[in-house]
């Protein structure tokens, strides 16, 4: 039989997800009553999103020229922040489909997914998707898609997900130009692990691609060559779209193994199976590991309560085996306890994660405002990478800090250009190329902090655009800058939980809206509190929270003026003594208030 193995990659809405669905019931996989929209799409917060978050591999059949044909294809994500899924799953194929809405024409992720897919040396088959809909110009997308991707227009196939045109012409060119596998470089079985997950009755499931050797039976004994961990296999399958047991799965293939894996750090994507007896010397190349480009951090939410911090920990633990892409540390904080230090690939990832760790987890999360990492030079010629500036050393041994750069990639209609690039000077970027894409829509490309884009900078260019502009980043480098740390002062004293890295020119902008929150979230006590914001010894911010004052001339009701003077006299001594002993309590609500960038 011949084997196809294939990913459906694309920018964000393009309609994978929808193709991947119209292949599924014109193979036959699923019936008209199985069939239901996304059906590859399993999680809840994936369909009530409209997005995917997790790629799914699925097997299917298909006839072509007398032939029968096994086709493995994997639904990718279409997010810039999932861009680890897309390359992991494209690292376990030899073709891909690269699919654009017709209505929308090539946006920024098309661009970086077809580039990922050409570093793989990946065959490509480029889909015009959506020609349905009223609004669809094929012929226009499909010169796009030669002008910018340089993949000749007349090899473009159109198709419409939605009512099934072009499926079957689809197939045939899949089994047509899509290379076979490599053949088997060795006799002994090298598999390679490119998911898993957890389940609570059957362990850790392993999905894998064999590359080398005659495959996998039940009741094999294996290896994992990254831990030297040893398993006998008890289950094998594979997705059809659903689970279908095998007694083996043989060269080339995809499926799935239960091994009886009860720890959850047993099993690492990007590992190598092989066999027990007759192992392989050498481990397939594997994943890059993944950059994590914004930190944040994780409490739970009832405070610092052990077992709440042990049930946020379990929860973590199992995510992190079926997304391997956000890392994390242990962190304690004064005023919110125990939790984790967890860096993501983006802000949607990070936005992904908490809301499955309370869906799939089971417990309620505080998450503080996002950062980026940062990196130290010091004076004795090391340095130090940095996530949280409350981990920053002392000034005097610092001999420069540099912040991440990225390179972005703006796609926008030719009229929001003006706009766009006010944006991007304010966000103090430098312009680097402009293209012409079509008539109408060009492609601008900037290098911009990556600390001043993670907030409101999508967010912002979307509304300029209405709708239309879409982005792709990449970091490329860190750099110098006139950066300075900016410590929070409470009555004369730093905390360090508020304290924050930014660029000298807007410090004193942005330390008025976080005084002016906390001013309105610390409740008054009976003494002046100064809110100061500084950079080193210089104060460059002052708020001050008015004392509560008692009327203590309230039983003078006559007499003479001395008498109330000394009154008076007599409070003003208590408040200077109270001031220099008194302790201002800061509530949970003013840091997370703070921590909320959002500008009022």
């Amino acid at each position: 039989m011949q084997i196809r193995n294939f990913s459906i990659i694309a920018h964000i809405d393009h309609g994978k997800s929808t193709l991947a669905d119209r292949l599924l019931q014109a193979t036959k996989a699923v019936s008209a009553r199985e069939a239901r929209q996304q059906l590859l799409d399993s999680m809840d917060l994936e369909r009530e999103r409209g997005i995917t978050i997790k790629a799914s591999a699925v097997t299917v059949h298909h006839a072509y020229n007398g032939e029968e044909f096994e086709l493995n294809f994997i639904d990718t994500p279409g997010h810039v922040d999932f861009a680890y899924e897309v390359s992991r799953a494209l690292t376990a194929c030899e073709g891909a489909v690269l699919v654009v809405d017709s209505t929308q024409g090539v946006e920024a992720q098309t661009v970086a997914n077809a580039y990922l897919a050409v570093a793989n040396n990946l065959e490509l088959i480029p889909v015009v998707n959506k020609i349905d809909l009223p609004a669809a110009d094929p012929e226009k997308v499909a010169m796009e898609i030669e002008s910018v991707l340089g993949i000749p227009a007349e090899e473009c196939i159109f198709v419409s997900a939605k009512t099934g045109q072009g499926i079957a012409e689809l197939l045939d060119r899949i089994c047509e130009k899509l290379p076979p596998p490599r053949p088997s470089q060795m006799d002994r079985l090298r598999a390679l692990i490119f998911d898993s997950q957890y389940d609570d009755y059957r362990g850790v499931i392993v999905y894998f691609r064999v590359f080398d050797g005659p495959g996998l039976r039940v009741g094999d004994k294996i290896r994992m060559m990254g831990t030297g961990r040893t398993y006998s296999i008890s289950d094998l399958g594979r997705n059809t779209p659903f689970p279908q047991r095998m007694k083996q799965i043989g060269h080339a293939e995809v499926g799935w193994l239960v091994a009886a894996i009860r720890e959850l750090g047993d099993v690492r994507v990007g590992d190598t199976i092989t066999l027990e007896v007759n192992p392989a010397e050498e481990a397939l190349p594997g994943y890059q590991e993944p950059k994590q480009m914004v930190f944040c951090d994780f409490y739970p939410a009832s405070g610092t309560e052990g077992s709440d911090f042990e049930t946020l920990r379990e929860a973590i633990e199992k995510l992190h085996l079926n997304d391997a892409s956000f890392t994390y540390d242990v962190q304690h904080s004064e005023a919110l306890g125990f939790g984790f230090r967890c860096g993501f690939l983006g802000l949607l990832h990070m936005d992904i994660v908490q809301e499955r760790l309370e869906r799939e987890g089971d417990v309620e999360v505080v998450q503080t405002a996002p950062t980026v990492s940062y990196m130290v030079d010091l004076n004795d010629g090391s340095t130090l990478e940095i996530h949280n500036p409350a981990d920053l050393p002392d000034m005097s041994r610092v001999l420069r800090i540099r912040e991440p750069i990225v390179k972005i990639e703006i796609i926008c209609p030719t009229e929001n250009i003006g706009d766009i690039m006010k944006l991007a000077d304010q966000r103090r970027g430098i312009f680097k190329t402009q293209r012409f894409i079509s008539e109408g829509r060009q492609m601008l490309e900037y290098e911009i902090p990556l600390a001043e884009i993670i907030y409101d900078f999508y967010d912002k260019l979307k509304s300029i655009t209405r709708g239309y502009g879409t982005m792709d980043y990449e970091v490329i480098e860190f750099r110098e800058d006139s950066l300075a740390k900016v410590s929070i002062l409470v009555n004369g004293t730093p905390v360090e939980a508020l304290s924050l890295i930014c660029h000298r020119s807007n410090a004193e902008y942005r330390s008025r809206i976080i005084l002016s929150k906390l001013k309105k979230q610390i409740d008054r006590h009976q003494f002046e509190i100064p809110l100061q914001a500084a950079i080193g010894g210089k104060i460059i911010a002052r708020e001050t929270i008015k004392s509560m004052r008692k009327n203590v001339l309230a039983k003078c009701y006559g007499g003479d003026v001395s008498r109330k003077r000394k009154l008076l006299e007599k409070q003003k001594e208590g408040k200077k003594r109270m001031k220099q002993v008194g302790s201002v309590s800061i509530p949970q609500e003013a840091f997370m208030a703070v921590l909320d960038q959002s500008e009022e």
